[in-house]
């Protein structure tokens, strides 16, 4: 069977968009024209794609389609510029990307592409960006997952250091008597958010035990690495942000000698596309400036 691009276009806009008012506006029709347009595509495939919540979120089936929807766009805007030099399709590229990464090393890989394209950043831990590529929402990721998603390539980046670091008023107050499981049961840390395990998995390399210390949940990159230099908490730092604080002096190393290394990946689609190649390969060089590896 055929699938009607229209329909196809009106259910990845509203899984996109979240809402049918907000993909009509993107898509400028009506949002009974999206509607209808996406009911048409649930009966021709006998089952709901999309479930009307808010926002408005794929089913299983629906997802499959989304990602077709994605990977049809991707390459009809690219044929368009190469049969027609249609200088206005540019293709619309999602990439899903963890916070360190993208307050470091990745906007030097987007800096320099080499191609015209409309990017479409999503920050996303990189233990869970993986989900997006699965349900279609993304192209391609920043991921710790070495597996390679089904329909996907995978290449390592190399791994992100972090540090566990703190001022060095913070450290005197709490770890002067040393870096032991009871200071570190009650000395105050910081998380990104409640997806962030980097802390969690230096307690336990350090204290071979659960604890549980008072936590403040910072979900910004730069006033995360801010507030543990003003000494609200101690955090796992990447070492590309943290060198110019230490140098300073206004971080120290609570465990000289320890770190954790977060290896990465990069993986997109596995498409025919010079848009992903070129991103691809600005990507894996611009990894290599900074990461360690792989």
């Amino acid at each position: 069977m055929e699938i009607d691009g229209a329909q196809l276009a009106a259910l990845a806009a509203v899984v996109d968009e979240g809402t049918f008012e907000a993909a009509a506006r993107r898509l400028h029709v009506t949002p009974s024209a999206v509607s209808q347009r996406v009911k048409g595509l649930e009966q021709a495939m006998g089952q709901v794609l999309v479930r009307r919540s808010r926002p408005c979120r794929a089913t299983d089936a629906g997802h499959a389609l989304v990602r077709l929807a994605g990977q049809t766009a991707l390459l009809q805007s690219e044929a368009l510029v190469a049969v027609r030099g249609v200088t206005g399709a540019a293709p619309r590229v999602s990439v899903a990307v963890n916070a360190d990464s993208l307050s470091t090393w990745f906007p030097a890989a987007i800096a320099e592409l080499p191609i015209r394209a409309r990017l479409d950043l999503r920050r996303e831990d990189q233990d869970h960006s993986a989900e997006l590529l699965r349900d279609g929402s993304v192209m391609a990721a920043v991921t710790a997952d070495p597996q390679a998603v089904q329909g996907c390539r995978v290449r390592p980046l190399g791994a992100m250091r972090y540090l566990p670091v703190g001022s060095p008023s913070y450290v005197t107050q709490w770890f002067g008597g040393g870096l032991d499981p009871a200071a570190l049961a009650v000395a105050p840390l910081l998380t990104f958010n409640r997806k962030d395990a980097l802390q969690v998995r230096f307690l336990r390399q350090v204290s071979r035990r659960p604890l549980e210390p008072p936590v403040h949940y910072v979900p910004s990159s730069s006033a995360f690495v801010e507030l543990v230099r003003r000494g609200l908490g101690w955090g796992m730092v990447p070492d590309v942000a943290a060198a110019p604080l230490l140098a300073d002096g206004e971080l120290v190393v609570l465990a000289p000698g320890r770190h954790l290394d977060i290896p990465l990946y990069w993986q997109h689609w596995k498409l025919e596309s010079a848009v992903l190649d070129a991103l691809t390969t600005s990507v894996v060089a611009a990894a290599r400036e900074v990461l360690h590896g792989p």
